[in-house]
């Protein structure tokens, strides 16, 4: 797992992102807002550790896809940072059929993963084609099959929850399924909403 950080302007607030499989951090980049931005990517391992964020007033989670559950697992046994964490478009519960994404979507996405499957799934992801973009497969397939091995995680809660309502990926029912009454929001969007926002406040509330 790597902490890179998108923005850093020494803000009082703090935003820290656990980012969706395969998809970079440039679906965030026109989100505005007085905060420092913090990006976690490469799940394969949990071991990394935030760097020190002392110095902000308040600090945000948002945790996107895979990120939900692999932020979860690496939350277990440490401190909680953490004053506010959303959710958007993943479970805790990664890879079953009603609750997470289809385990026969899972396995054939691991097993068939090439450059033209990727692109693929970045249609499916955004609902249009996307630009090509190249993918290390031996790396993703990786990070996917540690991802399904983890398993479930337990014992956090999110204060608000973004499901959208057009989502391939991580299907919308199981969305619903997967959280308590009252902790989501539906949005009019696919499984990357974030064009839906323009601001990271907008996502945040």
């Amino acid at each position: 797992m790597d902490f890179r950080w998108l923005k850093r302007e020494h803000e009082s607030e703090a935003i820290v992102i656990f980012g969706g499989w395969a998809v970079g951090s440039q679906v965030f980049d026109h989100l505005t807002g007085a905060y420092d931005v913090l990006f976690a990517s490469d799940f394969r391992d949990l071991n990394a550790e935030l760097p020190d964020l002392s110095a902000y007033d308040r600090i945000n989670l948002v945790a996107w896809s895979f990120g939900v559950v692999s932020y979860a697992h690496w939350q277990q046994g440490r401190a909680d940072p953490f004053d506010h964490k959303v959710a958007v478009n993943g479970t805790l519960t990664p890879v079953d059929r009603m609750t997470g994404v289809p385990p026969l979507a899972m396995s054939k996405t691991i097993e068939t993963l090439s450059q033209e499957s990727y692109q693929l799934f970045l249609a499916r992801a955004f609902n249009e084609r996307q630009p090509n973009v190249p993918i290390d497969c031996v790396a993703r397939r990786e990070e996917l099959s540690e991802i399904e091995a983890r398993g479930d995680a337990q014992g956090i809660e999110f204060d608000l929850v973004w499901i959208s309502d057009a989502d391939k990926i991580f299907p919308t029912a199981n969305q619903k399924r997967a959280w308590p009454d009252g902790w989501s929001r539906q949005v009019s969007a696919p499984h990357a909403p974030f064009g839906h926002f323009s601001n990271w406040q907008e996502l945040l509330s």
